[in-house]
């Protein structure tokens, strides 16, 4: 048996809100249905979906983290900074991560980085 793929469905009140914020992050709209509040977006090889019917109680908490690989954290951090997102500085963990992490408009956090431990300077 084989698993062909996972693709993350995050809970959120707005779709256009969240579009909003996951364009600024580099993904755009594969496929989107306004009758359902739901949307697939897409940034190269990655699928995420947003849907408004889970987790509708508004005391429900957002506590989801995903973890978003780019190929320069640099570059990408830069990149969100122009496109108007409040990113904080770029950090350096113990596991030798350089990341930064970000909340989107429904609290569902996002941690973004590299392993730059290895890469050479050129």
């Amino acid at each position: 048996m084989k698993m062909h793929r996972l693709i993350p469905m995050l809970p959120v009140k707005s779709i256009p809100a969240s579009i909003e914020f996951y364009q600024k992050l580099g993904f755009s709209i594969e496929q989107k249905n306004d009758q359902w509040g739901w949307a697939m977006l897409c940034f190269d090889e990655c699928r995420l979906m947003l849907d408004q019917s889970i987790n509708q109680h508004e005391d429900a908490p957002r506590q989801f983290v995903l973890y978003l690989y780019p190929e320069n954290i640099e570059e990408y951090h830069q990149r969100l900074r122009k496109n108007g997102l409040n990113v904080p500085d770029l950090d350096v963990t113990f596991y030798y991560m350089t990341e930064f992490r970000i909340d989107d408009p429904d609290g569902n956090r996002l941690w973004i980085g590299e392993n730059t431990s290895t890469r050479t300077a050129g």
